[in-house]
Order: structure tokens, then sequence, then C-alpha cells
């Protein structure tokens, strides 16, 4: 097992990716239902940790439950604060039979939940308990993906703390089946107007009602055939696609920079090309919307290191 940037060929990995999108979606569904409305829909989020991705605690009825895709044995973990637990193997399976093992487990556990079976953000998708099309999985992929979502995320959080504005954590959004982080102005949006399959428009627009620079990974799709990094802003100001940037391109049909993944994980300091474009592709939207900089922006942390 490598700790450094893995390799991650798209191609190799798209049938598991498609499989392990909707696997993350039922317990993104099981998040959402359980935990109360927070701004930008941030509580349906997952997290990564140091051995795979989690929801977190989930309240339920004065207990709490956390559900843990955990990438090194290779099971999904469902861990209640009154001691119960099980433990699903990750392995080739269909959605429905995923879907109907974790809600078999749940309610063995006595935290039942019931959630909307049709996934987000999947044209022409299949409800999770019919879904036998769907039953790709390679364990060596699915852990590649982890050790490089570990990798960015150290990053990300890094990046977060070079701004005291309001900005969102570093979070994995199951529905996109993307790992993010958002910058704010603090100034109102105009009405958001996009839509995506299975979303409310008001969802969207509530996850759009002020001013954003945010970036992402995308481990493949979405209009990419390759694992990739993005950077857009929202309203998307006219000289933006044109300001110079240190690394990345103006991708026009996505509307969004992009740098491949494997330009970063074959650079001499993946790190340094990382927050560089994350710098810049920032400064891009920040410069050209007339954000208040000075007031918004700080120095990278230190650890130990308190702000003065």
């Amino acid at each position: 097992m490598t700790t450094v940037w893995p390799e991650l060929p798209y191609a190799a990995w798209r049938d598991t990716q498609a499989t392990l999108q909707l696997w993350t979606q039922i317990v993104g569904k099981i998040r959402l239902t359980r935990t109360p409305w927070l701004n930008h829909s941030w509580h349906v989020t997952l997290y990564v940790t140091s051995r795979g991705l989690t929801t977190s605690p989930i309240p339920h009825d004065g207990r709490t439950f956390e559900i843990e895709f955990d990438f090194l044995a290779q099971q999904l973990i469902i861990n209640v604060s009154d001691g119960g637990t099980r433990k699903i193997p990750l392995r080739r399976r269909t959605v429905a039979d995923f879907y109907a093992e974790v809600m078999t487990s749940l309610q063995q556990l006595n935290v039942p939940v019931t959630i909307k079976e049709l996934p987000c953000e999947i044209p022409n998708a299949i409800r999770f308990g019919e879904d036998r099309q769907h039953d790709a999985y390679d364990a060596e992929q699915a852990l590649r993906l982890w050790q490089a979502l570990v990798q960015i995320d150290r990053v990300f959080k890094q990046f977060r703390t070079g701004f005291v504005g309001k900005a969102s954590p570093v979070h994995f959004f199951w529905g996109s089946f993307d790992l993010a982080v958002t910058r704010f102005s603090g100034r109102r949006a105009p009405k958001f107007t996009g839509t995506a399959p299975g979303l409310d428009a008001t969802v969207m627009q509530e996850a759009y009602s002020h001013e954003v620079s945010s970036a992402g990974f995308w481990p493949g799709g979405g209009g990419i055939d390759y694992a990739a990094f993005y950077s857009y802003a929202y309203p998307t100001p006219p000289q933006f696609k044109s300001h110079p940037v240190k690394v990345g391109t103006f991708n026009n049909q996505l509307g969004e920079f992009l740098l491949p993944y494997d330009e970063v994980r074959t650079a001499a300091d993946p790190d340094a090309m990382l927050l560089a474009f994350l710098q810049s592709t920032y400064e891009a939207a920040a410069e050209t919307a007339g954000w208040d900089r000075n007031g918004l922006e700080c120095p990278l942390g230190q650890p130990t290191a308190v702000r003065t």
C-alpha cells in the first residue's frame, strides 16, 4: 500500500466509481434525513478520515450513530452511541443488495431510517432498491481513491487557513462525488437558475445564495474522462476566465478552471502545485468580482501559531 499520491486512471475504475458513488449516496441520504438543515447543504456531506469516509455522528432519538466507509478493512461500519455496531463487507454486489443490507442493519441497531431512493445528480437514475445494473467494485481502485483524498484533503485544509471570511469545511459531496472547499465574499448572489437531476430547484438556489469561489476535486466523470481539480466562481465575472493563473487552464464547456490530477501527482512538489492552483484561481475570482481581499485574507496557518 502506498501513502503517496496514487495513480487514478479513470478508464480502469469508472465502473467501480459508478457503484461507489451510489453507495455513498445511500449513506449520505441517511445523514440528510436525520440531520437539521445547515446552510448550503453542509449537513449532508461526508468527511475524509484516516481510514475512509465518514458521516460524522448522526442524531437519532437521543442517541447518535455514525457510518464509515473503511477502505483499509474494506468494510462499511455502523457504530451507535449505545455500543451497537454492524460491519458490512465492501465487495462486488448490486446497489440493491447493498441498500437492503444497510437498511436492515439500521433496523437491527434500532436506528431505522427511511430515505428517498432516487439518486441525486445522476441522469436516468435507478431507484436504489431496484438497481441491479451497477455491481462493479474493485477494492484496490477504491483504496486508491481514498489515498488520493487523504492527500487532497490535507492540502485543501491548509488552503482554507488563508481566509478569515466565511468558508466551508473541506467535505465530500456524494451527489456530484467530489471533495470541495468554498470561500464566500459575504455578498448575496443572484438567484441560481441551474438544475440537476433529482434535486429540487430550491436546494440549488439555497446552495448558491451567496457569492462564492469554490474549488474541488473530481475523480473523473462530470464532463471529463480524467481525474482533475476544478475552480469556479458564482456568479461568474466576465473577466474571470481570462484572468492569469499560475497553473491550470479554463475549460469553456464546464465554465471553470481545471488542473489534471496527474499533473499534480507527478510534480516535483505536488502540494506546492495544488496550492498555486487553488490560490491563483481564487484570486481570479476575487479580483474580477471585487472582493474585499484585505478584509478576508490572512497568511496560511501554522501549527501552534496563534493569529495576531
